[in-house]
């Protein structure tokens, strides 16, 4: 195994990785494709093998240059929100949150100016991303996720209900509202398949006629936002539409909620829990969750 002498040349690397062109590289880094292009060639002359393929016209990363390429960026990012952080003299002064694409749309976002007016001295960085979260790693604080949960978790923040919503666009001239003995006549929205809203159906007892469930979304947050655009009635975690239902853009089906087995944690750095901007953020969120428990039960 050839030991790595020199980290010379990872920069150049990442950035041409990132814009898969030296000319394009070089414009961000202020230098010459041809700087670009030397330093990545010392580099595979260091690390040993070809980090790009390279065409008369563009390059490629190689299956090698592609896992080096992604472990480089992560590195980089760690290293530059350190850097970041360590300028302006207090690690209080950042607080980096990472969660998933439905929650921080369709939840956090929102919701955020509410925090940032009680801690205006914060600089929030979010990074909403599906995949798991380095809780160990720098450049996360807090982690909010959404996935199984279990009563006596103290980390579990709320534990959802599966609610049916409607765009009132839906609504025929002279109706009021929705009942579940109006679905077989509108679209039924899922997400992945139709078992919890046959469950639902059943549970209130609404379990009658034929149902079009030929509508599917991968994402709870693509599943809402067609709702709000008026496409059908969807079935959707209450947390993910509760700020929709609240703005009018949806309206909720009066009947007995779905249980459901998924919820948000709310995980923090190890290193980093006891932090006064950790603690701070965390109890806004137990208060947040708390008034929209209270307004599902209302």
């Amino acid at each position: 195994m050839k030991p790595l002498r020199s980290l010379s040349g990872l920069i150049d690397f990442e950035c041409a990785a990132r814009w898969g062109s030296f000319k394009l590289a070089a414009q961000e880094l202020h230098k010459t494709p041809a700087a670009v292009s030397l330093q990545v060639k010392q580099l595979e002359e260091n690390v040993g093998f070809a980090l790009f393929v390279r065409h008369p016209r563009h390059i490629a990363l190689t299956e090698k240059g592609q896992e080096l390429a992604i472990v480089t960026a992560r590195m980089l990012g760690d290293l530059r929100a350190k850097v970041a952080a360590l300028q302006v003299g207090d690690e209080e002064a950042v607080l980096r949150i990472s969660t998933t694409h439905s929650f921080a749309i369709k939840w956090l976002v929102p919701r955020m100016h509410r925090f940032n007016k009680l801690y205006p001295e914060l600089d929030i960085r979010i990074d909403s991303n599906d995949a798991p979260v380095d809780l160990h790693a720098d450049s996360t604080d807090v982690a909010v996720r959404y996935g199984p949960v279990r009563d006596g978790d103290p980390a579990v923040l709320f534990h959802e209900r599966l609610v049916p919503v409607y765009s009132p666009e839906l609504l025929a001239p002279g109706q009021e509202d929705l009942q579940l003995a109006d679905l077989p006549r509108h679209k039924l929205l899922i997400e992945q398949s139709p078992e919890r809203w046959l469950q639902l159906l059943n549970e209130n007892r609404a379990l009658k006629g034929k149902y079009d469930f030929s509508r599917g979304y991968s994402h709870w947050g693509v599943l809402v936002q067609a709702a709000v655009a008026g496409q059908g009635v969807a079935l959707v975690p209450y947390g993910i539409a509760c700020q929709d239902i609240a703005s009018g853009a949806l309206r909720q089906i009066r009947c007995r909620s779905a249980p459901f087995d998924y919820g948000y944690r709310f995980l923090a750095n190890p290193h980093k829990e006891q932090m006064r901007k950790v603690r701070r953020f965390r109890e806004w969120m137990v208060a947040e969750m708390d008034a929209m428990h209270a307004s599902l039960d209302g």
